[in-house]
């Protein structure tokens, strides 16, 4: 019996020193790799931004919210989720204004508004929701003089 229990010691220790073997098989691959640095400082980067909430900032100055052509549904799409991501940001780091102007721009471009607003009743507290449905007839006309503008730049 302590033959077995021996064997079986020995075969989990040797799968151990295997994995272990692997691992550092593997972080110095990762570490040789040339992009390694470069990466590193990205993910750095990111996480100082997510931490300290500027991130939603600064995508929300980058993307000043023009609104895409609406005959191209893959632009548009993008721009819907964009809008929405940095809505639900800036509402997170308690940029209310701004998250509301991005929530009323993805219910703008919606494909079915009604149940995006639905979805935004429960989850958004009832003053800031309030402030969405009273924001979206501005956006509303936002959206169509944009359109309008397009469709005169292209005649």
């Amino acid at each position: 019996m302590t033959m077995i229990s021996k064997a079986a010691v020995g075969i989990a220790v040797g799968i151990a020193g295997i994995f272990v073997g692997y691992c550092f098989y593997f972080d110095q691959k990762r570490r040789s790799d040339p992009d390694f640095k470069k990466k590193l400082r990205e993910l750095r980067k990111t996480l100082v931004f997510i931490v300290t909430g500027r991130r939603a900032k600064k995508q929300a100055q980058k993307a000043s919210s023009k609104i895409p052509d609406l005959r191209d549904h893959e632009l548009v799409q993008k721009f819907f989720l964009q809008e929405v991501q940095l809505g639900e940001e800036m509402l997170a780091c308690g940029e209310i204004e701004g998250g509301i102007e991005h929530l009323a721009n993805a219910v703008a471009v919606c494909g079915q508004p009604a149940q995006l607003l639905t979805v935004l009743q429960k989850t958004l507290p009832p003053p800031i929701f309030q402030i969405l449905v009273q924001r979206l007839p501005m956006v509303g006309q936002k959206l169509v003089s944009q359109t309008q503008m397009a469709e005169e730049d292209v005649e």
